[in-house]
């Protein structure tokens, strides 16, 4: 399945798509010593955070999607080097609105999990 929605996204930032299906998407995420956040080596949060909401919007994959709200948790640190994998799916339907659940994991272990409230506009938010 094509992706037709953040299609100038840096995936080397947000991740590299594995799956795309409709309602569905599984993304990738190489984290590098550019993501960490001390000296321990830990990544920021936000490029996790990133990567969900990257493997949301191409889950619904339409052009005008829009991120409206997110509940979400960090259940475990990632450190540099490791890859995260983030896995989405559409998990309820009505109108504009739709309902995302996303879980990520590094290897075996579950690092996030949440749901996030997306909106397809019929135009561009920006437009």
């Amino acid at each position: 399945m094509d992706i037709i929605t953040h299609r100038k996204i840096n995936q080397t930032l947000c991740g590299r798509p594995l799956t795309v299906e409709k309602g569905n998407s599984r993304v990738a995420l190489s984290t590098t010593e550019a993501m960490v956040a001390d000296d321990s080596g830990l990544v920021h949060g936000g490029f996790v955070f990133g990567l969900a909401d990257y493997a949301a919007m191409i889950a619904v994959n339409h052009p005008n999607v829009v991120l409206g709200s997110a509940d979400v948790r960090f259940l475990k640190p990632v450190r540099a080097g490791e890859t995260v994998t983030a896995e989405a799916s559409v998990i309820e339907e009505s109108g504009k609105k739709r309902v995302v659940r996303v879980t990520a994991s590094s290897g075996s272990v579950r690092v996030f999990e949440g749901e996030m409230v997306c909106f397809v506009l019929d135009r561009h938010v920006l437009a």
